[in-house]
């Protein structure tokens, strides 16, 4: 084997000489980085090519009943002779009245479509309920009474924020018995106002409650959310999926069951936690043009309730997200090269094996490139495997270039093991998540620690030694 004399530089300039290529390797990481990010976003448009006609993230929401409601309006107008005359006419509002009980039922079936190298996750959801409306004894202090209320002309409304999910028979909603026809649009404003609605004859709301019975099915994708908006809410959920998130501003009243067969969870509440009454009334649009339709009979439209919706939700989320985990892994980036080019260095100082700015350079691309091939390889084998394959790769391809190198098999082989402690390391780093930050500080302070102990007895400033010969071994 042919011998490598040790450098004349000083301990400072060798160590110059590294720190500057590693700086200009956060160039290729940083695009790296960006890589991740690009496609990230071409498997999110993938997905949203997968997901059309599922309907996407839905958000269900009621019923709600809206009862139409009255009220006498007096304007005074002066003519120009002066003369006051009292004009009387009639608004028309909405009145939304929310149940006082309301008990849903979703049988939520899931499945992973594919195309190439992208998966998505959609869902059929099978709602099923039912609720009941009364009028609430203390109506008069929301300043409406009994018999301003346009009963005949009530409407149920139930909300889905994309009703091109609906799938299956027809809905079926029946109240007091009786099977309700249903019409496109006049949703909820929690969903956009989109969903369905049905007409109905709410005068027995006068004497008595009213029941109705609800079932329909919906297809999204990801997440399923719903909008509870009764004075006693329960929403009972079962699903095949093992990895369920819950998420939104209500977590299930009790602990979810989750295990192989999939999970089951239950939500409870009332209105009281959603700071919102049974009873909303609208606030009547002004529209200056039609000043002068406000006539007895001219129907005002509705206007939002300003209520803002609060929702229990359920993610379907895959168990191995594998962008977030690769955009980690090369955040790490500079824990890799500043690792192996501190053992090169003190190989260079201590051992007097003389690298080359051209062999730091080349070590270098080979830790980049462990996270470009990181990335490739778990788009289509997973996360876990590719780690594998790409760590293995470079290990093998270093151990036998950092022979070469340092002129000796056994610093090869010494440069193999701090890789593979260092993927290992990584790996752990990963899968602590919420540890990570005290455990990356713990290996730089034994690090640290270790190169100040190697090198306490080195002048920094002054040269390294003429002639030492260093020979393979």
């Amino acid at each position: 084997m042919s011998a490598r004399s040790a450098s004349e530089r000083s301990p400072t300039m060798k160590l110059l000489l590294p720190s500057l290529i590693g700086a200009l390797l956060a160039i290729p990481l940083f695009a790296i980085y960006l890589l991740v990010y690009d496609r990230q976003a071409q498997s999110e448009t993938a997905q949203t090519s997968i997901a059309q006609g599922s309907g996407g993230p839905q958000v269900i929401a009621g019923p709600v009943l809206v009862i139409p409601w009255s009220k006498q309006v007096s304007e005074t107008i002066t003519g120009e002779d002066g003369k006051r005359t009292t004009k009387v006419s009639t608004e028309w509002h909405d009145m939304m009245l929310s149940p006082d009980m309301a008990d849903l039922k979703t049988d939520l079936t899931p499945s992973v479509r594919h195309r190439s190298i992208y998966d998505v996750v959609v869902y059929e959801a099978h709602n099923r309920g039912s609720v009941r409306f009364m009028l609430p004894p203390d109506l008069d202090r929301s300043g409406i009474t009994p018999d301003t209320l346009a009963f005949d002309r009530a409407q149920l409304r139930f909300g889905i924020s994309d009703a091109h999910g609906l799938f299956g028979p027809p809905p079926a909603v029946v109240a007091d018995g009786k099977r309700l026809a249903l019409q496109p649009g006049n949703g909820v404003h929690e969903t956009g106002g989109s969903g369905f609605s049905a007409f109905v004859d709410a005068s027995q709301l006068k004497a008595r409650s009213i029941s109705v019975t609800f079932e329909y099915g919906v297809r999204g994708t990801g997440s399923l959310s719903f909008v509870p908006n009764a004075g006693d809410t329960s929403w009972k959920m079962a699903s095949s999926w093992k990895s369920p998130s819950f998420q939104g501003s209500f977590l299930p009243s009790s602990p979810p069951a989750i295990n192989d067969t999939g999970f089951s969870a239950t939500w409870r509440g009332g209105n009281l936690a959603l700071g919102k009454a049974l009873v909303a009334v609208d606030v009547p649009q002004t529209d200056p043009a039609r000043a002068d339709a406000v006539e007895e009979g001219t129907r005002v439209g509705p206007v939002a309730s300003p209520n803002g919706a609060l929702v229990a939700r359920v993610d379907l989320v895959t168990p191995v997200d594998i962008y977030s985990q690769v955009n980690r892994s090369v955040k790490y980036g500079f824990l890799f090269i500043g690792f192996t080019f501190l053992a090169f260095l003190m190989f260079d100082v201590i051992g007097g094996v003389r690298v080359s700015a051209i062999e730091y350079a080349l070590v270098g691309s080979g830790l980049v490139l462990f996270f470009v091939m990181l990335l490739a390889f778990a788009e289509v084998v997973g996360f876990t495997l590719a780690y594998l394959i790409a760590g293995g790769a470079i290990i093998s391809l270093l151990t036998f270039y950092s022979a070469a190198v340092l002129a000796s098999r056994k610093r090869g082989m010494f440069i193999a093991a701090l890789l593979s402690a260092l993927y290992g390391i990584l790996y752990l780093l990963l899968s602590l998540e919420d540890l990570s930050l005290l455990a990356g500080s713990v290996l730089l302070f034994l690090a640290l620690a270790a190169v100040m102990y190697l090198t306490r007895g080195i002048d920094w400033g002054g040269a390294a030694p003429d002639g030492e010969v260093v020979t393979a071994e």
